[in-house]
C-alpha cells in the first residue's frame, strides 16, 4: 500500500521527509538511474558496435543520436500526458517501453535494427525524468522540494561517472549486449516498486492536446539537436549539414513561441517565464548545463587522447567528481528548504568556476592527485548548483503547474546538454588544429599510437586547457544572473487553489490550465 505524502502546505512540525516520501523517492531514483546510466554506458561501446556490425562511425553514431532525438521528441508531450493519463500510469508505461526497447536493443542483429530499437527506447526514456520530478515535487511540496531534488540529483550527476566504468567492464568482461540487458532487472524492479508504492492519481484532462504546438516544437527540437550533433562530423558550424537542420529547427521553435503566447492550451506554458524566479532559474540552469556537460565531454577525452587511459580507467579517474557531488547534495538540499536559493547557487557556481580555473592549467603530465582534487571540487560545486536551481524553479509554482514546469526544465536540460557537447567539441577541435595542425582534430575520440601521443601530448593538453576557459566564461555569466535575480529568502508556501483570494498575491505566476 502506498503511504500518503504530506500536503504541500504541511506545517513546520511535518517538515521532515517521512517514510512515504522516501519510498516514492526510491521509485523515482530507480527509473532515473536506468535512463541516465544508459546514455553514458552506450557511449563507451560505440567503437565496439562499429566493429561488431562492420558499420562506419557515421552510421553507428546514430545509436546515440537516435536515442537523443527520441528524447527531444517525446519530452514536450509529458506535461499534457501526465494530466491526461495520470502520473503513475504514464510513469509505469514509460518504464515498460524503455525496458522493451532495452531488451530488443540487446537482441539487435544489425546496425539498422539497433538504431530503430534505440529510438523506441528513447520514446520511453524521455518521459521518465520529467515524470519522476513531477511525482517527487507533488509528494514533498515546496517546503521539502530541495531535499527530494537532492535525492534525484545523485543519479543525474553520478551517471556520467559510473556509466563509463560500467560500460567498459560489461564490454570487456561480457558482451556489448549486456549494456542493454542490464536495464531489464532494474526496470522490472522499478515497475514492481511503482505498482506497490505510488498512489493512484486521478487523471485531470483539463485541456485538449495542442497538436499545432506539438507539430512545431517536437520536430523543431529534434532538428535543432540533429544539427548540433552533426558539428563534429561535418567539421564545424559552418557546414550545410549543421546550418540547414539547425535553422529549420530554430524557425519551428520560434513559431512555437509565437503560437504558445497566443493560446491558453499550449503544449508548454510559456507564461511560466513571467515568474521571475522560474525564468532566472531557467537561464542559470541552461548556462550551467552547457558548461558542465560540455566539460564532462572534455574530461574523458583528455584522459584517453592525451594520457592514453582505457575506458574503465577513465571512469575510475572521474570518480572524485561523483564523490564531491554526493557529499554536497544532501547539504544543499537541506539549505534549499531553509533559505533562498540565491544564497546557495552563487556559492556553488564560484566553486565550479574554481575547478574550471584549475582545469585551464591542464598539462600532459598534470598529477592525477591535482586532477582528482579539481574534479572533487567540481562535484562539490555541482551539488550546490544543479538541484538547488531545479528546486528554486519549482518552489514558487502551484501544484497544477508542476507537471508542465518539470517538462520545461527537462527540455532545457536536454537542449543545454546538446549545445554544450556540440559547442565545446567544436571549440576543442579548433584549439587542437591551431596548435597541432590540420590533422590534429581528427585525433579526437581515437587512441593515438604511444610515440605520436608523446610528441603531441603537450600541445593537445594546452588545447584542452584553453577550451575550459570558454566553460568558465559561461559560469561567470550564470553567476551574475544568479546573484542578481535568484531570491535570497525562501518563498512563502503557495496556495494550491488559484481562485483563492490571496493566491495571486502569494505567487505571481500564471497557472498552466
Amino acid at each position: 500500500m502506498a503511504s500518503s505524502p504530506l500536503p504541500p502546505n504541511a506545517s513546520a512540525a511535518d517538515d521532515k521527509l517521512d517514510r512515504g516520501v522516501l519510498l516514492i523517492a526510491s521509485v523515482v531514483v530507480l527509473g532515473a538511474i536506468m535512463s541516465i546510466l544508459d546514455v553514458t554506458v552506450v557511449n563507451v561501446a560505440i567503437q565496439t558496435l562499429a566493429k561488431e556490425f562492420d558499420a562506419p562511425l557515421s552510421t553507428i553514431q546514430w545509436v546515440a543520436t537516435g536515442y537523443t532525438l527520441a528524447l527531444a521528441t517525446v519530452i514536450p508531450l509529458t506535461g499534457w500526458a501526465a494530466d491526461r493519463f495520470g502520473t503513475k500510469r504514464l510513469y509505469m508505461t514509460s518504464i515498460l517501453l524503455f525496458v522493451i526497447g532495452s531488451m530488443l536493443s540487446g537482441l539487435a542483429w544489425s546496425s539498422e535494427s539497433l538504431i530503430f530499437f534505440r529510438v523506441l527506447q528513447g520514446f520511453g526514456g524521455g518521459m521518465i525524468m520529467p515524470l519522476g520530478m513531477t511525482i517527487l515535487t507533488r509528494a514533498a511540496g515546496p517546503t521539502r522540494v530541495g531535499r527530494v531534488m537532492a535525492i534525484i540529483g545523485v543519479p543525474m550527476l553520478l551517471g556520467p561517472i559510473i556509466g563509463p566504468i560500467l560500460g567498459g567492464y560489461l564490454v570487456d568482461a561480457a558482451s556489448w549486449r549486456w549494456i542493454f540487458f542490464i536495464n531489464l532487472p532494474i526496470g522490472i524492479a522499478a515497475l514492481i516498486a511503482s505498482q506497490r508504492i505510488l498512489a493512484r492519481d486521478v487523471p485531470q484532462p483539463a485541456h485538449r492536446l495542442d497538436w499545432q504546438g506539438l507539430a512545431l516544437l517536437s520536430p523543431g527540437l529534434a532538428l535543432f539537436i540533429y544539427g548540433l550533433a552533426q558539428t563534429s562530423g561535418a567539421g564545424g558550424f559552418g557546414r550545410w549539414q549543421v546550418i540547414g537542420p539547425g535553422l529549420i529547427g530554430i524557425a519551428m521553435i520560434t513559431g512555437f513561441v509565437f503560437h504558445g503566447l497566443r493560446t491558453s492550451d499550449a503544449l508548454i506554458d510559456l507564461r511560466l517565464f513571467t515568474n521571475r524566479v522560474f525564468a532566472a532559474s531557467s537561464v542559470t540552469l541552461v548556462l550551467v548545463i552547457i558548461s558542465v556537460f560540455g566539460g564532462m565531454l572534455l574530461l574523458p577525452l583528455y584522459l584517453q587522447v592525451v594520457r592514453g587511459e582505457s575506458a574503465m580507467d577513465t571512469g575510475l579517474l572521474l570518480a572524485p567528481q561523483g564523490l564531491g557531488a554526493m557529499i554536497a547534495m544532501p547539504i544543499a538540499g537541506r539549505l534549499t528548504d531553509k533559505t533562498g536559493v540565491g544564497r546557495i547557487v552563487p556559492f556553488g557556481l564560484v566553486v565550479v568556476g574554481l575547478s574550471f580555473l584549475a582545469l585551464t592549467q591542464l598539462a600532459a603530465d598534470t598529477s592525477y592527485w591535482v586532477f582528482g582534487a579539481a574534479l572533487f571540487v567540481m562535484g562539490l560545486g555541482m551539488g550546490f548548483t544543479m538541484m538547488p536551481t531545479f528546486s528554486g524553479a519549482m518552489q514558487t509554482l502551484r501544484r497544477a503547474a508542476i507537471a508542465r514546469a518539470s517538462t520545461t526544465l527537462n527540455i532545457e536540460q536536454q537542449v543545454g546538454a546538446s549545445i554544450g557537447t556540440a559547442v565545446l567539441s567544436v571549440l576543442l577541435t579548433h584549439e587542437i588544429v591551431s596548435r597541432v595542425g590540420g590533422g590534429g582534430g581528427g585525433g579526437i575520440g581515437k587512441t593515438l599510437p604511444p610515440a605520436v601521443r608523446e610528441r603531441v601530448a603537450p600541445d593537445l593538453a594546452a588545447a584542452f586547457g584553453a577550451t575550459f576557459w570558454y566553460a568558465l566564461a559561461l559560469i561567470v555569466v550564470a553567476f551574475v544572473v544568479a546573484i542578481v535575480l535568484l531570491p535570497k529568502q525562501k518563498p512563502e508556501p503557495i496556495d494550491d487553489d488559484p481562485d483563492a483570494p490571496d493566491a495571486a498575491e502569494a505567487a505571481p505566476v500564471l497557472v498552466a490550465h
